[in-house]
Formats: structure tokens, sequence, C-alpha cells
């Protein structure tokens, strides 16, 4: 829910949104998708993405793909004054959702926190994996985050899914 004054900015898949603007709230839900919330606490600027594979498929310039997604995003907020060695990021989403699929809410997990890291921006949050779709609200101006679980968890396959990866922070 918004507060009084607060203006949702709503993200899909393929889309990402910034904004330094303190009334602004970015929103989606992720279901094996993830969405990277990148701060710059300086500016006091940041924005977000929603994207649906980690591979680039036929074609790589499409923000569905984790790479140009994480690229987009970049450049969007340095474009708009924001350093590139103040970068901070959150990475939430990345659910296992169909039990007989492969695990994409993983590979998506792995290609932002790989992007990230080539990039030298420090990922300082993150709820990741699992079986639960999230609702994230995002303020890009704080760079404060909130997700909220929806539904219910879907029962694990008897081979349950790698956790190498940082399933959740102590804060986000």
């Amino acid at each position: 829910m918004l507060t009084a004054g607060e203006r949702a900015l709503n993200i899909i898949q393929g889309e990402h949104a910034i904004s330094r603007d303190e009334n602004v709230v970015i929103t989606t839900i992720l279901g094996s998708c993830v969405s990277a919330c990148l701060f710059d606490p300086v500016l006091r600027i940041g924005g977000a993405n929603h994207f649906l594979l980690p591979d680039a498929g036929t074609d790589p310039a499409e923000h569905r793909y984790a790479t140009a997604a994480m690229e987009a995003l970049v450049r969007s907020l340095l474009r708009a004054g924001a350093d590139r060695g103040r970068l901070e990021a959150k990475l939430f989403g990345g659910a296992w959702r169909m039990a007989n699929l492969p695990d994409i809410g993983r590979r998506n997990a792995l290609a932002a926190a790989d992007f990230l890291r080539k990039e030298g921006i420090p990922v300082v949050s993150s709820d990741l994996g699992g079986t639960q779709a999230r609702g994230l609200r995002f303020w890009p101006a704080t760079g404060h985050a909130r997700i909220q679980r929806l539904g219910s968890q879907m029962p694990l396959p008897v081979e349950k899914p790698s956790t190498a990866l940082p399933m959740r922070a102590d804060r986000v």
C-alpha cells in the first residue's frame, strides 16, 4: 500500500525505471524473473529492472534477457548523473516456480550476480531463490526495498535446487 503522496511506477518483464523523486515507488511482481535495484547514495537516484531469461537468445539487445536489462539500467542511471563507482545493488526474485521445468530462476539470479561482479557493483542485499513469488517495492531515492511473499510455496521436487546463491540478506 502506498502512503499519501507516493506514486507507483509499475514495471513488467523487459522494462526498467529510474527516479530521484522521493515520492516514487517502483513496483513489480517476480516469480522466476529477477529484479536488480541499483542506487547511488550520494546523488540519491536509483532504478530497478525486471528480466525474464538469463541467456540472450536470438536478440541480445532484448531487455527480457539479463545482460541487456542490466546494461540498460546502468546506462540510464549514468545518463542521469549517477556515478558507477558509487552504485550498490539489491537483487530479488529467481524463484523455482515449476518443478517439471529447469530452474530458470536460479540461472537468472546467477546472471545478474555475475554481471554485477564483472561491473564492480557490490550486492548489498538480496532475496533470491526458493519457490515463492515476490512482490517488490523499491524507493529509488532512498535505496530502500521491501519484499512481500505471495501465494503458497510450491512443493519442492525430490532433487532440490542448489542453494549456492545467497538466499537472503539481513536487511533489504
